[in-house]
């Protein structure tokens, strides 16, 4: 079974940037990245292929960019233009399954999480 370790969070002001990154031991059809804040519901925000095929949630999109490093084994998210209610704990996800989704469900591997704060 895949393992992930995210790495990458930090404290950062409204409009600022940061990038995560996600190093995994095996590569599988769909990994992703998720992120939690206090008292919300766990929320998946970007998710890719291994065919490369990426897709965003409507939160997210046209800030944060999925993307992979096949020869390090590694997933990166990259946030630009953060926002206060950007604040969580990120985590990466991946499975094997047929099908990608934003749902947490069909994700069978997790990592621990990196604690990105923005303050405006």
């Amino acid at each position: 079974q895949a393992q992930l370790v995210e790495s990458g969070g930090g404290s950062v002001q409204a409009g600022g940037s940061l990038t995560l990154s996600c190093a995994y031991t095996d590569r599988t059809y769909c990994m992703a990245w998720f992120r939690q804040a206090p008292q919300n519901e766990r929320e998946g925000i970007a998710y890719i292929t291994t065919g490369g095929t990426r897709n965003y949630a409507a939160s997210v999109k046209g800030r944060f960019t999925i993307s992979q490093d096949t020869p390090t084994n590694t997933l990166y998210l990259q946030m630009t233009n953060l926002k206060p209610e950007d604040t969580a704990l990120y985590r990466c996800a991946a499975h094997d399954g047929s099908y990608c989704s934003h749902s947490p469900n069909p994700y069978t591997t997790w990592g621990q999480g990196t604690q990105v704060t923005v303050s405006s």
